[in-house]
Parts: structure tokens; C-alpha cells; sequence
């Protein structure tokens, strides 16, 4: 019998999630590979970066939970938790900074571009790969489905991790590796740029229904003529248009404005109405679950019991060779 994996993802609380998230790290998990066990946790301690408003940011977290349950995460095999219910990974997060070099810190991908654009730098924003290390090291995680451009983090989590198990002499930490998924394309937002929260270009999961309209609507496209045939390849709206249309309507779709007579218009109309449709199914869950959040609450402490009862082990391991304890 082969050896159960344990996969982890995390998602931040800062806004309202998006169809970006749903299809890079939210669909993979509704669905369990056989033999893998899944954490998901929401990041709130990482939230802290960017989000100092206490109130935003605590509705922004039932906000994510609210999603993921309704949408149908799998809690029989996913353990979903909130970070901060979690507090062995803020010591270990400290003893990780210990055995971490300045120079592995300053190679950081997000740190060198805040620096290049002027951003109001902390030392949150620096340690911030520290305690990412620390949320995937604490509970012997196998694999962290990234996309590439977040590859490095789990890089530097594995040179975190050998350089306390070269300190000690022996294997503390299991080194994690990254699991790119290829066919997860880059999602466009409503500019073309890759959907982001902090490019403001993106579109809700349950966005309410005039205002996806309006998104969806203001979507720039050229200004080929109603009769003339369109080429829909490498345009926002049919990008969009693939990722929740079935085979048959995706081909009708790309047929109709291939021939003409179709409009950019008439295919923002399309979007919206297949979008809209997409997630209607399960959007009562998710107001029922915002509407009353004790059912978010017990979930939540749940899902931080079974991760708890996954860090202790380690953590202790950590403190017995460091020398907290005996």
C-alpha cells in the first residue's frame, strides 16, 4: 500500500475571493487525489502585510471560509483551519528566522519588487518567507500545488529547512517539494493582466449579479464591426468564456464569432450569463453561511484541532534539539 501524501495551500484573507483563486488553488482541493491528505489554511497572520484594519480583515476570513464550504470542500480529507488558531507556527516561525540568512531573504521575489516600487517596507514583509516555511514545515508537508511564479517560496522553505537539519545533524524537517500544475492557465482579470487582488482587476466567486454585469460589460475589446468576423483567441472574454463554458458551447461560441454578425457586446452577454449560472448552485449556501457564522466558527476550530494535533509532535521535536526542553 503506498504511503499517504500531505499537500498544504494557503489562501489570504484580503478581499473578496476571486475566480483566480477558485481555479489555482480552490477547485483542486473539492475534488481529493486518492492517497492524499489536504490542509487548507487561511493565512490572517499573513494578511498582516497589506491589511491593517481589524474589521475588513475578520470579514474577509469568514468571507474565504463561507466559499469553501459552500462551494463543497471535502473535510473528510481536507483539513481546513485558520492560521492563527495555530500557534505553535508563530514560535516556530521564530526559531526558523534563527537559521535563515539575510542574503536567502533579500533573493525574495516579493521583497525585491516592494523594494523596487517604492512600497513601505517592514519586517513582516521581509520575514514574510519565514513564516511561510514555518506554516509548511510544521506539519511534514509532501507537495504545495504553486503556480510558477510562487515557486520560490517552497525553494527557500527547502533551504530553511537543510540549514536546521544540517545544524543538528539529523532530519528534523521533511523537505517539501512543488507541485506545478501546467494546465492551470494564467487567469486573465478584467484588464488582461493576470487576476489579482492588488491590481483591482478581479472578479468575485459569488460577485453580486449587477456587478458582475458591469465587470463583465466594461471589459475592453477592440472595435471590429458587428458583421465582420472576430478572432476570439488571446481575448479577455473568450479566456474567460473557456474556463466556465462546456466543450460544445466553448466551439458554438468561437463559430459564431469567427463567421460575423456576432458582436463583443452579444459575447459580454454570453460570459455573464454562463458565469452567473456557473456558480448559482452554490451561492444560498454561502449567504446562509455568512448570514450566521457559528457554523464557519465550529468548522474552523475543527479543522485547527486536527492540525494542532499534527504540529505538537514537531514543534516538540524542534524544541527538544534546540534545547527549550528536555
Amino acid at each position: 500500500m503506498s504511503e499517504t501524501k500531505r499537500r498544504l495551500t494557503g489562501i489570504k484573507p484580503t478581499g473578496v475571493p476571486h475566480i483566480g483563486n477558485y481555479f489555482a488553488s480552490i477547485k483542486p482541493f473539492l475534488h481529493p487525489e486518492p492517497g492524499v491528505e489536504s490542509l487548507y489554511f487561511i493565512a490572517n497572520y499573513h494578511s498582516l502585510t497589506t491589511q491593517r484594519e481589524g474589521g475588513p480583515l475578520l470579514h474577509s476570513t469568514y468571507d474565504v471560509a463561507a466559499t469553501l464550504l459552500a462551494l463543497g470542500i471535502d473535510l473528510d480529507h481536507t483539513v481546513l483551519f485558520r492560521q492563527t488558531d495555530v500557534p505553535e507556527v508563530a514560535e516556530l516561525s521564530w526559531i526558523l528566522s534563527c537559521f535563515t540568512g539575510m542574503g536567502l531573504l533579500e533573493r525574495a521575489h516579493a521583497y525585491k519588487d516592494a523594494v523596487t516600487k517604492g512600497r513601505d517596507l517592514h519586517a513582516g514583509l521581509f520575514t514574510y518567507p519565514v513564516l511561510m516555511a514555518a506554516d509548511i514545515l510544521l506539519y511534514d508537508i509532501d507537495e504545495v500545488p504553486v503556480g510558477s511564479d510562487q515557486k520560490q517560496h517552497v525553494e527557500i522553505a527547502r533551504d530553511i529547512a537543510g540549514s536546521f537539519n544540517h545544524a543538528y545533524g539529523q532530519e528534523i524537517f521533511k523537505l517539501p517539494n512543488p507541485k506545478i500544475d501546467e494546465t492551470v492557465m494564467i487567469i486573465p482579470g478584467l484588464d488582461g493582466k493576470k487576476m489579482s487582488k492588488s491590481y483591482g482587476n478581479v472578479i468575485g466567486i459569488f460577485e453580486e449579479e449587477k456587478s458582475l454585469k458591469k465587470k463583465i460589460m466594461a471589459i475592453p475589446t477592440d472595435s471590429t464591426p458587428l458583421e465582420e468576423p472576430k478572432r476570439v483567441e488571446g481575448s479577455t472574454i473568450f479566456s474567460l468564456f473557456e474556463l466556465f463554458g462546456t466543450d460544445d458551447a466553448i466551439l458554438d461560441f468561437k463559430k459564431r464569432m469567427n463567421q460575423g454578425g456576432m458582436g463583443w457586446g452579444h459575447a459580454k452577454v454570453e460570459l455573464f450569463e454562463c458565469m452567473r449560472d456557473y456558480f448559482s448552485p452554490y451561492r444560498q449556501h454561502y449567504e446562509t453561511l455568512m448570514a450566521s457564522r457559528s457554523e464557519i466558527d465550529r468548522v474552523l476550530l475543527e479543522g485547527a484541532e486536527r492540525a494542532r494535533a499534527m504540529a505538537r509532535p514537531k514543534l516538540q521535536a524542534v524544541r527538544q534539539v534546540v534545547g527549550f526542553s528536555s
